[in-house]
């Protein structure tokens, strides 16, 4: 008697979070900063889209914050580091962060007069601080796994038009390879109007359009997060 053999192979999924994104748009202001990466992005969302996925890497792209900026001061700086201790402790195997850095800068931009246009008669000199390399870390990252063979699905959190171009790259030159996103916005913020980028959604295989608050709250880490040196806990301004 023949028989005939079904492929069971598993789709090698990498996740790329832009952290700046996620924590601005979906996780400030809410209680459920102390989040467990993993659990929330394969567990809760890639899963139940893709059953037959199985997540190879998670990258986590940010910047160290700078103290004499960030509203905590120095306790922002140390929570950032904590929770980057903890994320990448409790999964070793599958999470790497990818650091960028920010700079500042002294510049002039429009004063704001109630009324009127923006002019450049009317300026206000300003510091300026920018997030750098983030978003051309997370394109070519995805790119190379992409072209290499790394992973067979690529799955992005972000709502950056930047990202645009790698994407359309990813589509042409690695053909196979599977897109899909997943957007940090809120439930409320797609009620009200505010839309994932159509820019890259028209790119993607699959979009997730909003990450719950129930699926946050059960992807929280532990109080204290055990580490090959003393445990990562909980900032408590968190």
């Amino acid at each position: 008697m023949a028989f005939s053999l079904v492929s069971t192979a598993l789709t090698r999924t990498s996740i790329y979070i832009d952290g700046y994104n996620l924590y601005y748009s979906r996780l400030k202001g809410t209680p459920y900063k102390w989040l467990d990466v993993t659990a929330l992005f394969r567990d809760r969302i890639l899963l139940p889209q893709d059953p037959g996925a199985t997540v190879v890497s998670i990258k986590y792209f940010t910047a160290p914050v700078k103290a004499n900026y960030a509203r905590h001061g120095e306790a922002s700086a140390q929570a950032q580091t904590q929770y980057l201790r903890a994320i990448q402790a409790r999964a070793p195997e599958l999470v790497q962060v990818i650091n960028g850095f920010h700079i500042f800068g002294p510049t002039s931009l429009p004063s704001y007069r109630e009324g009127t246009d923006p002019s450049k008669d009317h300026v206000s000199p300003v510091w300026m601080i920018e997030e750098k390399q983030t978003d051309v870390n997370i394109a070519l990252h995805a790119y190379r796994d992409a072209v290499r063979g790394a992973c067979d699905q690529l799955v992005i959190c972000s709502n950056d038009s930047d990202l645009e171009p790698a994407l359309k790259m990813i589509c042409e030159d690695a053909p196979a390879a599977k897109l899909g996103l997943v957007m940090p916005l809120r439930e409320k913020d797609t009620a009200e109007g505010k839309v994932p980028n159509k820019r890259l959604t028209a790119l993607a295989h699959w979009v997730r359009r909003h990450i719950r608050d129930d699926e946050l709250a059960q992807s929280q880490l532990p109080q204290h997060v055990p580490t090959k040196k003393k445990p990562a806990s909980k900032p408590l301004h968190w």
